[in-house]
């Protein structure tokens, strides 16, 4: 596969991601409002805003766009100078913390290695933006999680960081050499290559649970993104993108009804799902209020 076709497919995972990131978005604030618009299934007017999820995945994607790979330095740089040019875009306190302290010319290895007390950060940013990383080297496996983990370990130094990061990366690699993959296939193949951690074995869980099951069932076997940790976000998306891997929409809609960190987790279930089922799933609705990435600074500067 060219170059080219590679990073087409990088470019359709943060497309998909960018989607769901801001839809997402648009499904936080008061409760009752929000368990209205659930349920009828009603839109907020546009434009929807990227977060930082979309954000973040820029900063992979122009890595793989320049290097054909992670570079952790200039990946940290790259997020450090993204962060700069707009840090009201939802990133969370210790994703505040590490990029300050990056664009001030701290190492990014002991910047991100030295929080929480040393254990490094163990939450879902990077498992949020890694998929189009999955898109990109989707034909080599082992290729794959490495990458995975450097780009994971720049801000979440953390071995249940990195486990998610690899978990969603091998969701994405694996919907594009098996467009047609059952659930209990893409799971099966994903705990397969996961390192062991908590999140593996969350993840080892969801693929045991049906998908007519309630959602509310789900999240509070899973949890859906509460605590903002891979350990709950990760093993929720991916059973959200398994058992809708042809329908976007329905996806999505899935995903957001879990509640919890949701920009997040329908950034990670539009990042695997848009590979599987095309941007012709996309509703044109939603892409039509999305903010378009491509003319942000953080894409063109």
């Amino acid at each position: 596969m060219t170059i080219d076709e590679k990073l087409r497919l990088a470019s359709l995972s943060l497309f998909g991601l960018s989607i769901g990131d801001a839809f997402g978005e648009t499904f936080f604030g008061n409760e009752d409002l929000i368990t209205k618009r659930l349920i009828y299934k009603e839109l907020k007017p546009g434009p929807w805003n990227i977060t930082d999820d979309t954000v973040m995945a820029i900063g992979i994607y122009k890595m793989l766009e320049q290097d054909g790979k992670i570079d952790q330095v200039k990946l940290a740089a790259e997020f450090a100078r993204n962060y700069q040019l707009d840090d009201y875009r939802g990133y969370g306190g210790t994703a505040h913390a590490i990029l300050r302290a990056i664009g001030e010319g701290e190492d990014w290895k002991t910047v991100s290695s030295n929080v929480f007390d040393g254990m490094g950060s163990m939450g879902n940013g990077a498992a949020m933006r890694v998929a189009p990383l999955g898109a990109y080297f989707h034909d080599d496996v082992e290729v794959l999680k490495q990458q995975a983990r450097l780009s994971a370990a720049v801000t979440h130094y953390n071995e249940e960081a990195i486990a998610g990061a690899i978990a969603v990366a091998l969701a994405a690699g694996i919907v594009i050499r098996q467009p047609d993959i059952s659930a209990a296939d893409f799971f099966a193949f994903i705990i397969q290559h996961t390192p062991d951690s908590d999140t593996r074995s969350k993840i080892q869980k969801a693929a045991t649970l049906a998908a007519n099951y309630d959602i509310r069932t789900i999240v509070s076997v899973l949890g859906s993104g509460v605590k903002m940790l891979a350990q709950d976000t990760v093993p929720f998306a991916l059973w959200c993108a398994a058992h809708h891997l042809h329908d976007f929409e329905a996806a999505i809609w899935t995903t957001v009804n879990g509640l919890g960190d949701r920009d997040t987790t329908c950034a990670i279930v539009g990042s695997i799902v848009a590979l599987s089922a095309g941007t012709e799933q996309i509703p044109q609705e939603w892409i039509a209020r999305t903010e378009d990435y491509k003319a942000t600074l953080f894409f063109n500067s």
